[in-house]
């Protein structure tokens, strides 16, 4: 189970959409998750990239947490395709990217 909720995955997705995946807007944002949401958002990420299946979600977060040797931020920054990764590995775990947009922008 991801330790981070969908908005901030999807907070993640527009920041480095809006800014770019080196920005330090997304850098800050990152930076200031807790560990376990770090863990999870690489996590994601990888599961996205099509690393670990969508069924290896537990492997996946145990990896994560046990070769986290660099700032999650300084490893995520600088991925092009961060955004589509994040996206793509919340599709494969049936979290719907839209339904958390729409309800980021009936906050705003």
């Amino acid at each position: 189970m991801l330790d981070i909720s969908s908005g901030k995955v999807v907070r993640v997705v527009a920041l480095s959409r809006e800014y770019g995946p080196e920005s330090g807007h997304l850098r800050d944002y990152i930076s200031g998750l807790n560990v376990d949401e770090q863990v999870s958002l690489v996590a994601l990420m990888w599961i996205g990239r099509e690393s670990f299946a969508a069924d290896e979600l537990e492997d996946a977060l145990y990896t994560a947490r046990r070769e986290r040797t660099a700032p999650t931020e300084d490893y995520l920054s600088g991925m092009p395709e961060l955004a589509d990764f994040l996206e793509d590995g919340m599709d494969a775990l049936g979290i719907s990217v839209a339904d958390e947009e729409d309800r980021l922008r009936e906050r705003d």
